[in-house]
């Protein structure tokens, strides 16, 4: 690994570790885990690593092939507010980490990404990645729900993106050849195994050829009109109703929302009727992969992209092309956007007997309608994987 290389360069010696965390899609659940809706995931066999070594003195010295700027705190001594650079994920996962263990020890570290960032929660990945290897160092054993929620306060509480669980418990509670079936309001969930009579099926992931920043896109003013949908619904059905921050679709039966979406601004009614079909989007694919039918599941992927464009309306110029090629490619079950739908990329369900001619279609219509990202899009051919190792 090239994170290996660079390590022995710069510190002349070998890393004492090598802590690696998966990459994840979501084929159906996207934009609910933060109204405390249901999702489907799948880890992927691309990720993060980090080669790294203890620093006794307490100091978490970091680099990474993505980005040049190198990073440097205090395990004790983190700046209050965010820097606003790529290392802003892990000043806030050694924040929320201190805040229930005692850190004495730092590291010193590589971080190579296998995948361009965007939309396969890279942000989510390195911070487990890091706090793996944080508590490696200093004696730190988390169970699978601390390291999800240490991981999701970084993100929430110190960088300031308003994002639900989804990304860190699919990263965690994946299993190779099974759908990762999780209710992010209880944190039940359950790992439906691949049916033997399922047809075969592989990942591709369509890269756009442009990166994203959830902090820095349209991201947190969409949960607040979820939000928003939610606590104007109680209000019109007589609902008792506390604080704003404190209030999910969840909470608001359907028949509510059915009866009363007429009276809501027009944004927040589409960000609903997204929120409650992707709810049952979520209950059919889980059945569907329960009796092996991958392509009924697919369709519902697919249906999962087209509620994220009109009703929850994400998605660039690029992504909405990369989808509507999906949807006319022979050998795609279904895919969608993968991640907020703010560039990155998106994800297909494919029959690999399909995969050189899928591959070759999408980049030839794609590359024809965008020329100027030829050399920063790109295609990959991935295979679900385990969640990260503690």
């Amino acid at each position: 690994m090239d994170c290996i290389n660079r390590f022995r360069d710069i510190y002349l010696q070998d890393p004492a570790g090598i802590s690696f965390c998966p990459y994840r899609i979501c084929p159906i659940g996207a934009h609910s885990d933060h109204q405390y809706g249901k999702i489907t995931g799948l880890a992927i066999d691309k990720g993060i690593h980090i080669a790294y070594r203890p620093k006794t003195t307490g100091i978490v010295e970091l680099r990474s092939l993505q980005f040049r700027k190198r990073a440097q705190w205090h395990v004790n001594s983190v700046p209050e507010q965010k820097q606003n650079d790529w290392a802003d994920y892990l000043r806030g996962a050694t924040v929320a980490l201190g805040k229930k263990y005692p850190l004495k020890t730092g590291i010193c570290g590589v971080i190579e990404g296998s995948l361009p960032i965007g939309g396969l929660s890279s942000s989510a990945a390195v911070i487990i990645a890091f706090l793996s290897a944080l508590c490696k160092v200093n004696n730190i054993q988390l169970s699978e729900h601390e390291m999800i929620m240490t991981a999701l306060s970084a993100e929430n509480d110190y960088v300031g993106v308003s994002c639900g669980k989804l990304d860190q418990s699919c990263e965690v509670y994946s299993k190779k050849d099974h759908l990762l079936y999780l209710d992010t309001k209880d944190d039940s969930y359950e790992l439906i195994p691949t049916n033997p009579n399922m047809k075969p099926y592989k990942i591709a992931i369509f890269f756009s050829g442009l990166e994203r920043t959830l902090a820095g896109s349209k991201f947190n003013m969409r949960v607040d009109e979820c939000r928003s949908a939610g606590y104007a619904l109680k209000a019109f059905a007589g609902m008792e109703y506390g604080k704003f921050n404190e209030t999910f679709l969840r909470d608001v039966p359907y028949e509510v929302f059915q009866e009363h979406k007429h009276r809501l601004p027009d944004n927040w009614r589409k960000r609903a009727e997204h929120w409650y079909t992707e709810f049952q989007r979520v209950q059919k694919g889980a059945e569907a992969w329960r009796r092996g039918d991958i392509e009924a599941f697919g369709k519902l992927s697919f249906e999962s992209g087209y509620s994220s464009i009109y009703n929850y309306e994400t998605g660039s110029p690029e992504l909405k092309e990369l989808y509507e090629i999906m949807t006319h490619t022979d050998g795609i079950y279904g895919g969608r956007f993968s991640g907020a739908g703010f560039k990155g990329c998106c994800m297909a369900l494919i029959d690999p007997a399909f995969e050189e001619s899928i591959i070759e279609n999408v980049t030839t219509k794609y590359l024809a309608v965008f020329p100027e990202l030829k050399g920063k899009y790109s295609a990959h051919i991935c295979h679900s994987a385990d969640g990260v190792t503690l």
